[in-house]
């Protein structure tokens, strides 16, 4: 397995790729959950990092905590209001290195139409050629937000003092990321494809 970072576009693969979140539960306990719908590309520079780039969309109805009465309510107007609002976005903005692959990617996150830029610290875990030939590489990351930045305000007061739900949520961020293969016989960057369909489509699985 090679630990140094590609130049290179990668595409996320959603099937082995977790995006993440935890909050405290009624002071006491930690929920989890995360989107099992998301799609996102990655353009890394390694000679020039400010090149790189993030972009990820995340369908907010996919959200999974594996209790479907709270998953609902998260669907509700009282959180992502998935019905008017339903993507969740990143766009970098920028991306620095900080050190040996690892970079802070800088952009704007939008949930209910609120966009608020933040900085997020992503590691790559390395890069692997899969039983199918395809190329990946891992990426992981997390940021600590307050949902209430977001318009997420939904809480109750708890008869012992606190709330119900942590303002306090801690993202999570494991992705792997699949290679795109140039197919072309010039530079021109229409000339790149994706690793093709039916490959993907068994690695993926």
């Amino acid at each position: 397995m090679e630990n140094d970072i590609r130049n290179g576009d990668w595409d996320i693969d959603p099937n082995h790729s977790r995006i993440g979140f935890s909050a405290r539960h009624a002071m006491v306990t930690t929920v989890r959950g995360s989107f099992n719908d998301v799609v996102g590309h990655i353009h890394v520079d390694v000679d020039d990092p400010a090149a790189s780039y993030v972009n990820i969309t995340v369908k907010a109805a996919s959200v999974d905590t594996r209790t479907a009465e709270r998953d609902n309510h998260l669907r509700s107007a009282d959180f992502f209001d998935v019905e008017n609002y339903p993507d969740i976005t990143f766009r970098s903005t920028r991306a620095e290195e900080i050190d040996h692959n690892a970079i802070v990617v800088t952009g704007d996150l939008t949930i209910r139409d609120i966009t608020q830029q933040m900085a997020i610290p992503i590691a790559l875990t390395g890069i692997q050629a899969d039983a199918f030939g395809v190329v990946r590489a891992g990426f992981e990351g997390s940021r600590k937000i307050n949902r209430r930045d977001f318009g997420l305000e939904w809480n109750l007061p708890l008869d012992s003092g606190g709330l119900l739900v942590s303002e306090r949520i801690t993202l999570e961020f494991e992705l792997s990321a699949i290679q795109r293969t140039a197919v072309g016989d010039g530079d021109d960057p229409s000339d790149a494809d994706a690793v093709p369909e039916d490959t993907i489509d068994r690695a993926t699985h």
